[in-house]
């Protein structure tokens, strides 16, 4: 991990449909990211949030998701989570990291229904595609499939924003001290070989 970088590793997870209902799109009811600077955890943040084109679950969304009317009922606003992204210090070399793309884009999707303006400005960075890359594999891996096949447990529950947001930064981890292990030396110069001021003492 790169000296004074910030990363913020964010998770969400969204609203699922029923058959009938016409107009739908994923909306945002839980969100969970931590902050990251110098390889050190400086913050973190987690709630549930209430959608807004359809308040009330889905049955299959509250089953798969094990979360309750209840919960989103009493979360944040859409509007109120901006806030608190807005509160995030934004420099040009924060990265935001998360597994999978589907983050991003129901992010933005929410943003242009909402009419408000899309929180971030930095570097965004899919770690499933490149934890895909880095081991040449055809298919996309899941996050607690990922970490489970470095022979690691994910943390906390699959499915639990915070949770899953610390889980990608623990496969960054790996990943990234994977890269640093497999980067080649440089090639050595003469110079390193040979230690010319000795040479040149032996001459004089």
């Amino acid at each position: 991990m790169m000296e004074g970088a910030r990363y913020l590793f964010i998770d969400f997870e969204f609203t699922m449909p029923e058959r009938n209902w016409k107009g739908f799109y994923p909306e945002i009811i839980e969100v969970g990211y931590i902050l990251v600077e110098g390889g050190n955890i400086v913050d973190q943040f987690s709630s549930y949030v209430k959608p807004i084109k359809y308040p009330h679950l889905s049955k299959r969304c509250s089953s798969f998701l094990k979360i309750s009317q209840q919960q989103v009922d009493t979360g944040i606003t859409f509007k109120q989570m901006l806030d608190q992204f807005s509160k995030i210090p934004t420099v040009s070399s924060l990265k935001i990291v998360t597994w999978g793309n589907m983050d991003m884009k129901v992010l933005r999707n929410n943003c242009l229904h909402t009419e408000l303006p899309f929180p971030f400005d930095g570097k965004e960075i899919d770690l499933s595609m490149e934890y895909k890359r880095f081991f040449g594999n055809q298919n996309q891996t899941g996050l607690w499939r990922a970490v489970q096949e470095y022979g690691k447990e994910g943390t906390g529950k699959h499915h639990k924003a915070l949770d899953d947001a610390l889980t990608t930064y623990q496969i960054f981890k790996l990943v990234e001290k994977d890269k640093r292990y497999l980067k080649k030396p440089k090639p050595a110069t003469i110079g390193d070989v040979i230690d010319f001021s000795k040479l040149l003492k032996q001459h004089v």
